[in-house]
């Protein structure tokens, strides 16, 4: 298996990897389901942080569904998806929560190599994000939600008629290696000891290849 630095295309995660922002949206699910028991909050924030590559959409329609037992209608979900964003709007440009480490590679190899965003978090969000941070100019395109992310990897394979072999995904989660597994390309794991049970390859630092 070739090192992720030998590789022509790299698509990122974002969170978990390029920004440590799931403090922000636990806690963004926290005040938008302020109204809803404790317990249940609890167990949809234990859904979130285990499916960290699902979008919102799918984490409501989890609460209302699974955890609660009821029905939820299209037009509930995106009155949430649009509270929820609007609260990571207000605190996620904000430049302490990326990861200094990812960044760093960024920025050293962007010119290098082609990189691409895919996420779970809401698209025109992360592009807003990206371009408050002024971190946009780094990626050919920043991809998210509510498209799930192993369409959002085979659009992007498709429309820039990129090889599989020479792609690799860096991410956080488990859906983030089912994403690489679906669309047979490399996949690299970051910022979660539990994907090293899961994948033969794992990023223990950026810092080392500097």
């Amino acid at each position: 298996m070739k090192h992720f630095t030998e590789y022509r295309v790299i698509l990122w995660d974002f969170d978990g990897v390029i920004m440590d922002s799931m403090p922000i949206r636990d806690s963004g699910f926290e005040q938008v389901l302020k109204d809803y028991p404790t317990e249940q909050v609890a167990r949809l924030l234990r859904f979130h942080r285990a499916q960290g590559g699902l979008s919102r959409f799918v984490k409501f329609r989890h609460f209302f569904e699974d955890i609660r037992g009821e029905t939820v209608s299209e037009k509930q979900v995106q009155e949430l998806a649009i509270r929820f964003s609007k609260i990571m709007l207000e605190n996620l440009i904000n430049p302490k929560y990326l990861i200094e480490e990812s960044l760093n590679f960024i920025k050293e190899n962007f010119q290098n190599q082609k990189f691409h965003i895919v996420s779970g978090s809401d698209e025109k969000e992360l592009n807003k994000i990206c371009s408050g941070l002024n971190i946009r100019s780094y990626f050919k395109t920043i991809k998210g939600s509510p498209t799930p992310k192993n369409k959002l990897v085979a659009d992007i394979i498709k429309k820039y008629e990129y090889k599989n072999k020479d792609v690799c995904l860096i991410g956080d989660s488990i859906n983030d290696l089912e994403a690489a597994q679906g669309n047979d390309i490399a996949f690299f794991g970051f910022n979660n000891p539990d994907l090293k049970e899961k994948s033969d390859n794992y990023i223990d630092s950026f810092n080392s290849l500097r």
